[in-house]
Parts: C-alpha cells; sequence; structure tokens
C-alpha cells in the first residue's frame, strides 16, 4: 500500500487559499441597535410556515424592507418564472452568510448539507480531490491516494482553468464541487496547468465511488512503523487505535506518522490521537471572539509517548493535522519533517436545522499548546526539505529518507 506514496506527494509551498473537505458570529455595522420587534412567519408555496424569528431593528441605513420587495419583483415580474420559493429562500440564507466574508462559514441546503455529512463519513461520488481556491481559480490541494484523480495525472499544485467547459474564473468552491462531482462512471475533463509549468493540457478523468480509508499502517523489517493519516473523519481515531494496538504488539522501534496532504477533518479525532502522545495535557486553545482562551485536552494514555517519532507535513496538510503536528512540536515529542504547512487555523461549528439544511460557521481560531498561531502562517517543519518535481520523477521521497535516517541516529 505504501508504493502508492510516492504517487501523491507533490511540492505545494504556495497554498494560501480555502479548503474544501470533501468540513463567527454574525457582526454588523457598528452602530446597530439590536431590539425586540415582533415574531414573524413566512408561509411558502407548498404550505409549509418559515419562521424568521424575532425581527430586529436595523441600523438606520438598513431597510430590511428591500428584501421583501426584491423577493415580489421575482415572483412577480421574473420572466421565466414562478421561482420556488425553497430555492430563493435557501440561496438569500447563503448570501447572508457569505456576507461575513469568511471563506470557511456557509449555509448549505438539504441536499449539500447531506454531501458535506457524507464527505465526513468518508465516502463519497467524484474524482478524489481536495480543492482550494487561488488567485480566483480552483486549484488542486492534494489528490487521494489510489483516487481516478490519481490515475489521470492530477498532481497536487495543479491550477484548474476549466471543468469540462466551464471557465473557473471566478468560480466559488461550492460551484467547483458540484461540476466535478457526478455518478460514478461518468467522465469530466479538467484543462489544468501542473505546478510549476506554463503547458495547459486537458485531463479526462472517469468518476468513481470514492471509499476513503483514513489510516493506513506497516511495520518495516528494521522495526520502523509508519502509519499514513489521510483524513481526520468519523473512523479516525477507530483506525487509529487500531494502528497503535498493532505496531507496539509488533514490537516497533520508532515511528513515522505521515500527515502529508491531510487536509484535516474534526476537531475531537485529532485531540484523541494526540493524546496518544501527550497523554492528558492540553493539544490545542481555542481563541474565542472576545480573546477568551479554551484549553482542549486530551484524555489520552501516552502509549506513543515512548516512541522516537517523526511527523511529516506540506503544503497539503491542514487543520487537524497542523493541530497534531502543532501540539507534538510544542511538547518536543516528534521531529517535524517536510514543508511549511496549509495554515488553516480556524475553528468551525455545525449546525443543522429541522429542514435538513446546516451552518458551518467559523467561531475561533486555533493556537498550539505554546499559543502559536496557525492561521495562515501553519507549522514551520524542524526541518524543511522540498518534495520537486524532479524526486516525483525519479521516484525519490527525500523527506521520508530523512526521518528513517533520523529514528536510525542513535537508536
Amino acid at each position: 500500500m505504501f508504493q502508492q506514496r510516492i504517487n501523491w506527494l507533490m511540492k505545494r509551498p504556495w497554498l494560501v487559499g480555502v479548503i474544501f473537505v470533501v468540513i463567527v458570529v454574525l457582526s454588523f455595522a457598528a452602530g446597530a441597535a439590536f431590539v425586540r420587534d415582533q415574531q414573524s412567519t413566512f408561509t411558502l408555496e407548498d404550505g409549509s410556515v418559515v419562521g424568521i424569528g424575532e425581527v430586529q431593528r436595523m441600523a438606520e441605513d438598513v431597510d430590511f424592507q428591500m428584501f421583501w420587495d426584491v423577493w415580489k419583483i421575482l415572483q412577480d415580474d421574473y420572466l421565466r418564472g414562478p421561482v420556488s420559493e425553497k430555492d430563493l429562500l435557501y440561496s438569500a440564507l447563503d448570501g447572508l452568510v457569505q456576507g461575513v466574508g469568511d471563506p470557511y462559514s456557509r449555509f448549505f441546503n438539504p441536499e449539500d448539507a447531506q454531501g458535506f455529512e457524507t464527505d465526513l463519513e468518508g465516502k463519497f461520488e467524484g474524482i478524489g480531490a481536495e480543492i482550494a481556491i487561488k488567485d480566483d481559480r480552483v486549484v488542486i490541494v492534494a489528490p487521494l491516494a489510489g483516487s481516478p484523480a490519481i490515475t489521470a495525472g492530477i498532481k497536487a499544485g495543479d491550477t484548474v482553468y476549466l471543468i469540462d467547459e466551464a471557465d473557473t474564473t471566478g468560480m466559488s468552491i461550492d460551484e467547483a464541487v458540484r461540476r466535478i462531482r457526478g455518478p460514478g462512471g461518468s467522465i469530466v475533463t479538467l484543462t489544468v496547468s501542473h505546478d510549476g509549468m506554463d503547458d495547459i493540457v486537458e485531463v479526462p478523468i472517469t468518476r468513481d465511488v470514492i471509499e476513503i480509508s483514513s489510516v493506513e499502517w506497516e511495520v518495516r523489517d528494521d522495526g520502523v512503523a509508519v502509519i499514513d493519516i489521510f483524513f481526520f473523519n468519523e473512523d479516525t481515531a477507530r483506525n487509529f487505535n487500531k494502528a497503535v494496538v498493532d505496531v507496539l504488539a509488533q514490537g516497533a522501534s520508532s515511528l513515522v506518522i505521515d500527515m502529508r496532504n491531510n487536509p484535516g477533518g474534526f476537531l475531537d479525532r485529532a485531540v484523541t490521537i494526540a493524546g496518544e502522545w501527550v497523554g492528558n495535557k492540553t493539544v490545542v486553545f481555542e481563541k474565542m471572539e472576545d480573546g477568551y482562551l479554551v484549553p482542549l485536552d486530551a484524555q489520552g494514555v501516552a502509549r506513543l509517548a515512548g516512541l522516537k517519532t517523526v511527523v511529516l507535513v506540506n503544503g497539503g496538510s491542514a487543520s487537524a493535522t497542523e493541530i497534531v503536528a502543532g501540539a507534538l512540536q510544542d511538547y518536543e515529542l516528534a521531529t517535524v519533517i517536510g514543508e511549511q504547512t496549509f495554515g488553516k487555523g480556524s475553528v468551525q461549528s455545525y449546525r443543522e436545522f429541522n429542514d435538513g439544511s446546516g451552518l458551518k460557521l467559523t467561531i475561533a481560531e486555533w493556537l498550539t499548546p505554546k499559543g502559536r498561531s496557525i492561521q495562515d502562517d501553519g507549522i514551520t517543519p524542524d526541518e524543511i526539505i522540498e518534495y520537486t518535481e524532479e524526486d516525483f520523477d525519479a521516484g525519490i521521497d527525500q523527506q521520508f529518507d530523512r526521518a528513517i535516517e533520523i529514528l536510525k541516529t542513535n537508536e
């Protein structure tokens, strides 16, 4: 299984954007006054009643009546009407969340919410690649090991210019995901340029059902255990526990934790896994809007604290990955090797509504145990080793080789 590692590692020192995991309080203008006014509901065309809650008086320069005026004009005058009221409602709520200007906060209609939750379960239909937005274009963060994207030749760092015939300039993550995904067996064509190259090529990709195993491991003949963590989804903590039990039973002498191209996932899974080294210490702090720090402590028994450990990261390592790497680095429980990580250090909560729609909202940012901010800057490895195009072509992994060298020093 580890023979595939070379196929999905690529150089990405530039990544600044938004990861869409295949997983802030609304602030108004200063001086806005909020007072209770009245309870209001709106009856949709199918007879369902939508409560719009307690209407709040806005700032003097905000006239919410405009919303209902535009609503009525759309219903009365739009050329291709009638317009679905539910579509209007969900689009309005999506626009409301976009108004905060945060790329990680978004509203999901029921269909998209189901897809988002399915992603976190580790199964979906598509090409098997994490995407982001950089310089107003869709870019590939990390194609997944063994995915249709890998098979077709998609590489981390690729800039996507067209999805089929659709230009990606200004395209949102949501639209890009909708266009790239599709039933297994169907074909989507991405027009891309590979990172660091000028040529633009068309890459047809046959979609498939993507089932993600979040953790894989082996114990090498030299006693070094290698654990790959691809995601932090629902089964990650359970699978990581299996890996720990197995590598300890096999008498592993040291450990490589490979989290390159891991875009993150559930916060609590990251805290649980870090606890296998830090025990019951603080893994990460949540810094709230008012500056208050909330420590998140692990409840682990530090089963791996006695094993010499190297953690591998790169530009595709983000979010929960950065939490684990940062905690082990701060407590000097592991040597971190590779490239600067992505720098996704904000906390999102997820709320589901009665109709199946959902809201993912940024509520805090992460700090490492020593108070380092992860947002934007990411985690700087103890040893920076780039994974170059030449390494890829030659089938060389200098980052992994250096990890083994460190583990074999002064055994």
